[in-house]
């Protein structure tokens, strides 16, 4: 028990050290660790062999749910068409021509077999991209994209997974049955996230405290995917659909302390699922490799290539096709081009960037890992160590081979994110902001019969904060090469140092027996609140836009 203990504790270890490397050398995480998982596959000593039922039960439901909870729905449904391009029939059309190229040039792996590969690694992965992408700053309109495809793409892969390797095992195929079970899991899923998030929101009320509104957000991703498996429709879809709802509500429903509170503890659950989870994918090399040395050199090679090459070129050439058929076929075929919304077609090097996107993660292994043994007769299950091998080469081609080349290839392509926009927007709305509370202001002081000092006071206090808004914003306006004055930079730095000198009274007060513990606590916390409205230093880019 204790060995187990030291193991989990030195995984944890692991993960936060390469977190803060991360921050030194500007790698992605999900990369850096499962390089080091590989590294420690080769060495002797206890490893943790990736169980798919428990990664599918309780790690991706609170991972989607993260990513889900910071999505923007709206954005969602803006660009709905393209992401449907993307994540359902991009995944349909890439299962079954992987599975068909794999079965044609590779005689020992069946038609249907080849096709349950095709599946599990049609899906671009939802944690592997987010976390790769988030550290490339990518545009707005890509990253949309590539949100919407990684949360909503999962049901499409596992419902065609699930339903070929009925067909692998021994089953017959119907085509009717096999579009109606897609469709049922489909609205199911999206009937049970709904009702999930509904029953989230009537519960809001009568939650005050900010340590319930956290036991129930934690326990959100898991309602909605039970439920939804046990009615046997799409698990992950109902959880996604459950966040996108929840976190658009979330501004309207949540109290600035759960705010705070459910942000921190989510980043931390996020962080350390990420961590092993990506952890876990370069330790199982020696079991993906342990099986295949029954096949020759030959077909082991034809297989991965054929399974890796379908993968890098389907993307691509469906978004070309997407793009440049003429307007009424593409949009029948979900293409990236919306009249509804005046979205543009993405332009050539957008569809680059777009395409070196496909990141496959932990959804792809578990998949593999999945596939069973034997069939229904008790044979052993077509070429399975072959396939395996095909999808864990595709995920580390695809995780650590296009995520140490996507920051470079977007900074290249020029589809990094607008920052200077973005600080301007900002500041755009932080001016709206203070109008209204100025407005709101001066109905509260009539009504609350608030003495001439105490108004004066904050009256005060929200016009300075408007000037100070509005001053940067005249300035990105002026010289948006430089987005923040020396002037600006100084200001935040005395700010910070103000409320360091603060914090270092208070305990100067506790260390000399005159505030007791409890109320330093109580005191901290209102430093700390103040200490977050204040931007970081790295937000935005390394310059920091405010």
């Amino acid at each position: 028990m204790l060995g187990e203990v030291g193991f989990a504790l030195a995984v944890v270890g692991v993960v936060v050290l390469v977190g803060q490397s991360g921050r030194w050398t500007r790698l992605p995480d999900a990369v850096a660790l499962a390089v080091v998982g590989l590294v420690y596959a080769a060495l002797p000593g206890p490893t943790v062999r990736l169980d798919p039922q428990v990664v599918l039960d309780l790690v991706l439901p609170p991972l989607l749910y993260y990513a889900a909870l910071n999505s923007s729905l709206l954005a969602l449904r803006n660009r709905l068409r393209a992401v449907i391009s993307l994540s359902v029939l991009l995944v349909l059309v890439t299962a079954f021509a992987v599975g068909g190229v794999v079965a044609w040039l590779v005689p020992v792996v069946p038609l249907a077999a080849a096709v349950v590969l095709g599946a599990a690694v049609a899906p671009p992965d939802p944690v592997a991209a987010l976390a790769v992408g988030r550290r490339a700053q990518l545009s707005g309109r890509l990253s949309t994209l590539i949100e919407g495809e990684g949360l909503l793409n999962d049901a499409t892969a596992l419902t065609v997974y699930q339903l070929a390797l009925v067909v692998a095992v021994g089953g017959q195929f119907d085509a009717g049955s096999a579009a109606g079970t897609f469709v049922l899991a489909v609205l199911g899923g999206l009937g049970i996230g709904s009702a999930v998030a509904l029953l989230v929101r009537s519960t809001r009320p009568f939650l005050t405290d900010a340590i319930l509104v956290n036991a129930v957000s934690l326990a959100t991703p898991f309602v909605a995917y039970v439920l939804a498996e046990l009615c046997r429709v799409s698990g992950i879809l109902a959880v996604v659909v459950a966040g996108l709802i929840i976190g658009h509500q979330n501004p309207r429903l949540q109290s600035s302390a759960s705010r705070i509170q459910i942000s921190a503890v989510w980043r931390l659950v996020n962080f350390l699922l990420e961590g092993v989870v990506f952890l876990l994918i370069g330790m199982q090399l020696p079991e993906v490799v342990r099986g295949v040395e029954q096949y020759p050199p030959a077909t082991v090679v034809t297989a991965v290539a054929a399974t890796l090459g379908g993968v890098l070129l389907v993307r691509p050439a469906w978004l070309v096709l997407t793009q440049h058929v003429p307007r009424r076929l593409r949009s029948r075929l979900g293409g990236l081009d919306d009249r509804r919304t005046a979205e543009k077609a993405l332009s050539g090097r957008e569809i680059t960037a777009l395409s070196w996107a496909g990141t496959r993660g932990v959804i792809t292994l578990a998949a593999a890992f999945a596939i069973p043994e034997t069939t229904d007769s008790g044979a052993a299950f077509p070429a399975r160590d072959l396939l395996l091998l095909s999808a864990y080469v595709v995920v580390l081609v695809t995780l650590v081979g296009q995520g140490l080349t996507f920051g470079p290839l977007v900074r290249v392509l020029g589809t990094r994110a607008d920052l200077v926009d973005q600080a301007r927007l900002r500041n755009y709305a932080r001016i709206a902001a203070a109008d209204a509370a100025l407005i709101r202001f001066d109905e509260l002081v009539r009504d609350e019969q608030l003495s001439e000092q105490a108004a004066a006071s904050i009256r005060n206090s929200l016009i300075a904060r408007r000037r100070r808004h509005a001053d940067q914003a005249a300035f990105l306006e002026e010289d948006p090469a430089t987005p923040r004055s020396a002037d600006y930079e100084s200001a935040l730095r005395v700010r910070r140092g103000v409320l360091d000198a603060q914090h270092d009274e208070l305990l100067k007060w506790r260390d000399a027996g005159r505030l007791p513990d409890s109320d330093l606590r109580l005191l901290q916390r209102e430093l700390d609140h103040e200490e977050r409205t204040l931007p970081m230093p790295t937000e935005g880019d390394s310059r920091g836009h405010a």
